[in-house]
């Protein structure tokens, strides 16, 4: 039995040396200001159309993931947390408020468990007009017509973590958070490397993955962050607009195996890698796990194969 079971991933933290170019590039990204931006105070919160009141917080200093936030039921189960880790309850000085309790796990990320929050108002997206395809023609005298401009952020879907060890790092969250496998990535038989693991919330249905936790020769680091757009076309439509903007593509538009989901991978100004995704499977807490490979990871249904990555094989022809 685990400790608490995690709901969702609730936000993602960042530091940067300059904030007006980094605001620049999150609304670039399709973010949302959470109120007046205000870079002289060196904090700046973000949100996307969806209830969570922010989805990335950044903070002036040396450029860097510093930490994220997964949500929980409620105050009883951070109570039953921090007498777990012995940590305590705390305010959540953010938007939305709440408690959080703050945990590191074993490589050093700094993980917030949060409960309480005040929703935001969603932002509702305009009525679009259907597809006219597989035979089914419902748009009859009308026409699709796709605004240019950035993609617009519904939440944030999942992070990714490069681990020390795998299975330390593993058996820490699911220890704490109930997490299931939805795939577990051996490049060998029985050799077990990382895993796509999602939230337990029963008959409720959950993103393929929540968090991927990979074990890397290259040693612990932030991965990316990901972020749900409203549709196929909303992330072409931000693809276009990033490109324009000078922002530097990193991986996509194809997509994945592993999730199903279409992905569109952009650096940030420090090279932090964000994604924007859609269409991704879902499941529920019975559907249960399977095995990956590492060529899942690497190779796509369709569209671009991944960049090289240090250390990683991937003899996947071009």
């Amino acid at each position: 039995m685990s400790v608490t079971k995690a709901v969702d991933v609730a936000f993602v933290r960042f530091k940067a040396p300059d904030l007006e170019l980094m605001h620049k590039f999150l609304l670039d990204f399709g973010m949302v200001d959470v109120g007046p931006p205000q870079p002289k105070d060196g904090r700046i919160y973000m949100r996307g159309e969806g209830s969570s009141p922010f989805v990335y917080a950044l903070e002036l200093g040396e450029p860097g993931f510093a930490g994220f936030g997964i949500w929980v039921k409620d105050r009883a189960d951070l109570e039953r947390l921090a007498a777990h880790d012995n940590v305590p309850v705390q305010a959540l000085d953010s938007p939305g408020g709440g408690f959080c309790v703050r945990l590191t796990d074993p490589d050093g990320f700094v993980v917030e468990v949060v409960a309480g929050q005040e929703k935001a108002p969603v932002i509702a997206a305009p009525k679009t007009e259907p597809w006219n395809q597989g035979g089914d023609y419902p748009r009859i005298g009308r026409f699709r017509r796709v605004r240019r401009g950035a993609s617009h952020v519904q939440r944030l879907g999942h992070v990714v973590l490069a681990a020390t060890n795998f299975r330390r790092s593993e058996a820490w969250y699911k220890e704490r958070f109930g997490l299931i496998t939805s795939d577990e990535i051996q490049p060998e038989p029985g050799v077990a490397v990382g895993a796509f693991m999602r939230c337990d919330r029963g008959d409720d249905p959950c993103d393929h993955h929540t968090l991927f936790l990979f074990e890397a020769p290259f040693g612990p680091c932030f991965m990316h962050a990901a972020f749900e757009v409203r549709d196929l076309d909303d992330l072409m439509a931000g693809h276009d607009h990033l490109k324009r903007a000078g922002c530097s593509p990193h991986w996509g538009v194809g997509r994945h195996i592993l999730g199903s989901q279409v992905f569109d991978y952009w650096l940030d100004p420090w090279g932090h890698e964000m994604e924007h995704w859609t269409d991704g499977d879902k499941l529920r807490a019975a559907d249960g796990g399977g095995i990956g490979f590492v060529k899942d990871l690497l190779t796509v249904q369709w569209g671009m194969r991944s960049p090289p990555v240090p250390g990683v094989p991937n003899d996947e022809p071009a």
